[in-house]
């Protein structure tokens, strides 16, 4: 046989057998196969919150696997078609961001009702105060569906939608942080690394014994991030405040709250940081020394693929950057494969074990008044089931599976995965904290404003307790503003935000 057309042959039949074996797998997948045995197909709707007339992604990364074993039609339904806003004429009319609670309650309860809901904790969370989703738990009771795998940072996550300790959904994925530091960093400078339940100071009194060196050769102990010019104000907020569940104002929003001895040692500690050049920050930095056209690399924004980075918060799917970087060290100027490996995230004292940035991915929810209930739920066991599982976790996404089993290094790497769901989340606001935010929308100017405050600080011209002291007056004089009009928008500065 000529040698071009066997190979054409060989290629149909390999192909052929790939087929037959995914087909195989496939039928594997499916938790009951209800579908199958019925000649009547089902009509299976899913709400979420937003979307377009490109549904492909979706589709294909959680429906078409269960449409293909299924007698099953999975219509998707987004609550606000994101494509009406793109061809809006805003030199005319002013944006207005849509209500997506609103469109996700129309969604539910009209008359042809979705059956399945994916959303955002936020509106997952309303929907559950208004008797709007199903529990789970009784279903998942019956089935004897087994969540012991799931990582319980996951499952603690979306308890805390409803409440009141009850599962509104489940989750197949989820991403998350953990502090990645450079191993060659620490073996020349003769420290031990860091490990897994360290204390923020503890991570902190390292960065100190590491930091080293002057300008654009400066390499910093620890950041809150791996970007180029990262602002210390926020990443202290994001990072640092949040795991303390440090409030700015009061619960009834009527008061701040910042002048006190706890706000006090948070600013004196970062700033001090930022100020010694122990973390970096625009203010400490010449950023046109990193910038210049001779320095330009396709990683001089990434300080931490720059080997200017001791320690540093990132996210879970920043391991494929490095792998893509680190594979292709020949190609980038002045670069050397980076060492490193992951610890948890560092925990206050006070809160020990907690503090994991969790982020749980697609959370599918029933519908309290689902007309095909029994095949949204069948259709959850699948998604959230171990052959999803097992597929999900054979892809470089930014995202891990929530079952523990399957979840797997990536890239072929080795390093403590372990890091990413050890903590427990950091609990989330409560419903009335959350429902104040809704309805004045200007309280989240209130933490914008203290930056100026804090920048203050950092270039020595207040005190932390100087500055608070003024963050507060200010402050509460936007509170009392919200008093009178809870619609307010606020500049940086307190002062009323006015449409030109």
């Amino acid at each position: 046989m000529n040698s071009r057309y066997g190979g054409k042959v060989r290629k149909v039949l390999t192909l052929a057998l790939a087929a037959s074996l995914t087909v195989g797998l496939l039928a594997g997948c499916s938790t009951t196969n209800k579908g199958k045995d019925s000649t009547e197909e089902k009509v299976l709707r899913i709400g979420m919150l937003h979307g377009s007339n490109d549904d492909s992604w979706f589709r294909q990364q959680y429906t078409d696997i269960y449409e293909f074993n299924n007698n099953v039609r999975i219509e998707i339904v987004p609550a606000v078609d994101s494509s009406e806003y793109r061809y809006r004429d805003y030199s005319k009319e002013q944006y207005v961001e849509p209500d997506y609670y609103e469109g996700m309650k129309k969604l539910m309860t009209s008359s042809n009702p979705v059956d399945i809901v994916i959303a955002d904790t936020s509106t997952l969370k309303r929907l559950a105060e208004e008797n709007l989703l199903k529990p789970l738990d009784p279903l998942i009771q019956e089935d004897k569906f087994d969540t012991s795998d799931f990582v319980p940072a996951v499952i603690e996550s979306i308890k805390d939608i409803g409440g009141d300790n009850k599962l509104y959904g489940l989750s197949p994925t989820f991403s998350s942080s953990a502090l990645y530091f450079n191993k060659k960093i620490f073996a020349d400078a003769g420290i031990e690394p860091p490990t897994d339940g360290m204390t923020w100071e503890e991570v902190f009194d390292k960065a100190r014994l590491v930091s080293k060196g002057e300008g654009k050769e400066r390499v910093y102990g620890f950041s809150f991030n791996r970007y180029l010019g990262s602002e210390p104000y926020w990443d202290m907020q994001y990072s640092y405040v949040s795991t303390m569940q440090l409030k700015v104002y009061d619960e009834k929003a009527e008061m701040m709250t910042v002048n006190s001895p706890q706000w006090q040692r948070v600013w004196e500690t970062i700033s001090k940081l930022a100020k010694d050049k122990i973390i970096p920050s625009s203010s400490n930095m010449n950023m046109e020394e990193y910038y210049s056209e001779e320095n330009y690399s396709p990683i001089s924004g990434d300080l931490f693929l720059s080997g200017k980075l001791a320690m540093m918060l990132g996210e879970s799917y920043y391991i494929n950057e490095i792998a893509e970087a680190n594979n292709n060290a020949d190609k980038i100027k002045n670069f050397n494969p980076v060492d490193w490996d992951i610890v948890t995230m560092p925990v206050h004292p006070e809160n020990p074990g907690v503090g994991g940035n969790i982020w749980v991915g697609n959370t599918f929810s029933i519908n309290s008044t689902a007309p095909n209930a029994e095949a949204a739920w069948d259709y959850i066991k699948f998604v959230n089931g171990e052959d999803f599982a097992k597929l999900r976790s054979r892809s470089n996404t930014y995202e891990m599976v929530s079952r523990k089993s399957y979840i797997t290094q990536k890239a072929g790497l080795s390093y403590n995965i372990e890091a990413f769901y050890q903590l427990k989340p950091t609990p989330p606001d409560s419903a009335a904290e959350e429902k104040l935010k809704r309805d004045i929308p200007g309280l989240n100017s209130i933490p914008h404003s203290g930056r100026p405050h804090f920048q203050e600080v950092l270039e020595n011209k207040k005190t932390p307790e100087e500055a608070l002291k003024d963050w507060e007056e200010k402050g509460n004089k936007m509170l009392l503003e919200l008093k009178k009009n809870p619609k307010a928008q606020f500049n940086e500065d307190g002062t009323v935000y006015e449409m030109q």
